[in-house]
């Protein structure tokens, strides 16, 4: 099985590795890391795995990803492979992805104490996976806190950053909170009280997805029955994440903070950014993620679409097409300017509209693409 030490922790008189479980996806010069948000695992960036790279056979051996295995089951929108990945002359010479279990859940090392967890500690742990597996740099996707972690990393090193990807994105602490309505406080009661994978799938659906999403007829059934069975099938097979974990993870999120300076180093270093977000999502608000891009230009796009926290399963196609515009427009050296002034309602490929270079623009389903003001 794929490991990578990335630090080490004192536990009573010895000292205790922290350890990464981490799995390889498709071959070629353009390396795309994914960082999976509180409680996730690497299984969670299937889709996008797939849109990225065309495959679900890890390049370094093992089970494919049982995320794969999920969507297919419940009936999930087709995570084609993004328009440019079956075009590899578009992106050099393929795709390569590096996806990975966070410290604190799935087969990764769980430190035993809230303290060896934040987000600059799981960037670091990000980093020294990049330079185990001999990457000088890399496009680096984050969802949700993997997103937070993806900003820590950013400003750690810009140096080894080919572009930014934040979805589902907020700027930790008191962001972390979600708009608090009738909805939100009997999830949170319910989330609090399930001690079975059947309670915990009910309020783990109802947060992740849109209920017209869940509603949606396949076959005979609808999505939320079929994905309501997953979702028991896979918290029983793997167990709830260590409340030692959890705690830790949930300890990274609420002392999150990207500071000015952050900011101006992740502005200033030249790669481009694409914030996209679910506008939908009752976990990450929305107006959280226009605030960052907005401080993040003119490096920053702001891409919203229709869906909940998780967006990457909802609308896979757009939130492929989406990464795959940020990694064609850093191999054509687009300028910020024109990176970040995209108008609103154009389709997330219109970026391409290098017609000089490519010739063809390839219309998606639609997308809000927002321009953003300056204040």
């Amino acid at each position: 099985m794929p490991y990578c030490e990335v630090d080490r922790y004192q536990a009573g008189d010895k000292w205790e590795g922290v350890r990464l479980f981490y799995r390889r996806y498709g071959r070629g010069a353009t390396k795309v890391l994914l960082v999976i948000g509180l409680a996730g695992t690497h299984d969670s960036w299937g889709p996008q795995i797939r849109g990225l790279t065309g495959s679900m056979e890890p390049a370094d051996g093992g089970d494919e990803l049982t995320a794969a295995r999920t969507d297919e089951e419940a009936g999930a929108p087709a995570a084609a492979p993004a328009t440019a990945t079956v075009e590899e002359e578009d992106v050099g010479e393929g795709i390569e992805v590096c996806c990975f279990d966070n410290r604190g859940v799935g087969r990764s090392s769980i430190p035993p104490h809230k303290s060896y967890y934040s987000t600059s500690i799981m960037a670091r742990d990000a980093l020294a996976l990049m330079d185990h597996l001999g990457w000088k740099k890399a496009h680096v996707f984050g969802h949700s806190m993997g997103a937070m972690i993806s900003c820590k990393l950013a400003a750690m090193a810009p140096h080894r950053m080919s572009s930014l990807a934040l979805l589902n994105v907020t700027g930790g602490g008191m962001e972390c909170f979600p708009k608090v309505d009738a909805q939100m406080l009997s999830l949170a009661f319910r989330f609090l009280r399930a001690r079975t994978p059947e309670q915990r799938a009910l309020v783990d659906l109802e947060t992740h997805y849109t209920k017209e999403y869940l509603d949606e007829e396949v076959g005979s059934c609808t999505r939320r029955a079929i994905l309501y069975k997953e979702y028991v099938k896979g918290i029983s097979s793997s167990g709830m994440q260590s409340n030692c974990g959890f705690e830790g993870q949930i300890n990274a999120c609420w002392t999150h903070k990207v500071t000015t300076k952050e900011l101006d180093t992740i502005r200033a270093a030249g790669f481009l950014v694409s914030v996209i977000h679910g506008r939908h999502d009752i976990i990450a608000q929305v107006c959280h993620a226009r605030w960052l891009a907005q401080r993040l230009l003119p490096a920053a796009r702001m891409v919203d679409l229709h869906g909940a926290h998780l967006v990457s399963h909802e609308r896979p196609e757009e939130v492929n097409n989406a990464l795959m515009d940020l990694i064609k427009a850093t191999k054509y050296a687009m300028a910020p300017q024109e990176w970040s002034s995209q108008p609103e309602n154009t389709s997330g490929l219109i970026v391409m509209a290098f017609e000089h270079v490519r010739n063809i623009v390839r219309v998606t389903k639609p997308v809000r693409v927002v321009a953003i003001q300056s204040s």
